[in-house]
């Protein structure tokens, strides 16, 4: 595919899915926690394929099947039973797969995509959900968008060649600056009271994003694949897409839970305003 038809692709993908995914995140509820959960699920598929372990192998199976009953549970107000069924669907996953190296990787998938799928859940719920999440989306996107093009004209140094050969720190750098910027200005335009709290949250989560995104293009150089799948023309799959957002949902979840919030609205106990 050339270059140009790529990049209409990637533009007519996103045109499509953007507002579709905006849409649910606004409204929140089942509908929201159905499209997380049908991302968690494709997740783990890709995760699967990538690793040799295979969607239709019994590990396969067993791993999505589980996976989906936790995305339930969380839904219908069980946090702890479907953190469970996810430490207990890698059990069972590797126990199927006979404890071999393959069974561990897909033991470690059921983990990524499971932790990916509560947190995404998760830090939409409470008072501030609706906000957080778009704050997160302008967080994870400044940083893409703002990464790539300061990178491209900066230039400089190289991030991690060995993983991923066109990243550049003066990218990585930008991306993270507009980042803090870009979620500063959205924070004090929904009228949050309190943007400093919210900017120096930024910072730390397009760091996360940005390692997030880094650590899947390093599974992907180990497996040798250009693209997790090629479900979206121009994007290639889900967790290319998702790779720095989940790994930012992940932390802002654990982070809440560290400063006392508990499974089921962990971010009201972060005391943003």
């Amino acid at each position: 595919m050339s270059k140009m038809s790529d990049l209409k692709a990637r533009v007519l993908s996103a045109l499509v899915l953007g507002p579709a995914v905006l849409a649910l995140a606004w409204f929140g509820g089942a509908p929201y926690d159905a499209l997380v959960l049908v991302a968690g699920l494709l997740v783990l598929g890709e995760w699967l394929s990538i690793t040799g372990t295979g969607v239709k192998s019994p590990s396969g199976i067993a791993g999505l099947v589980v996976l989906a009953v936790s995305g339930l549970c969380y839904h219908i107000g069980l946090p702890l039973i479907a953190l469970v069924l996810v430490l207990a669907g890698a059990v069972l996953c590797y126990l199927i797969g006979r404890a071999t190296l393959t069974a561990r990787w897909c033991a470690e998938g059921m983990i990524y995509a499971g932790l990916s799928m509560l947190a995404l859940m998760a830090v939409r719920r409470g008072d501030l959900g609706q906000v957080f999440i778009f704050f997160l989306l302008v967080v994870i996107w400044a940083t893409d968008i703002c990464a790539y093009f300061v990178g491209r004209f900066v230039g400089g140094p190289k991030l991690w060649t060995r993983v991923s050969p066109n990243k550049t720190w003066s990218g990585a750098l930008g991306g993270l600056g507009f980042a803090v910027l870009f979620s500063g200005a959205f924070v004090m335009a929904v009228g949050q009271a309190e943007p400093l709290g919210w900017m120096l949250l930024a910072g730390v989560l397009s760091i996360v994003s940005q390692i997030g995104d880094l650590a899947e293009s390093a599974l992907k150089r180990r497996f040798k694949v250009k693209d997790s799948s090629r479900l979206i023309p121009g994007h290639g799959g889900v967790m290319d897409r998702v790779d720095g957002l989940v790994a930012a949902a992940i932390f802002a979840a654990l982070l809440g839970l560290v400063f006392g919030g508990d499974l089921l609205e962990p971010m009201t106990a972060l005391g943003l305003k």
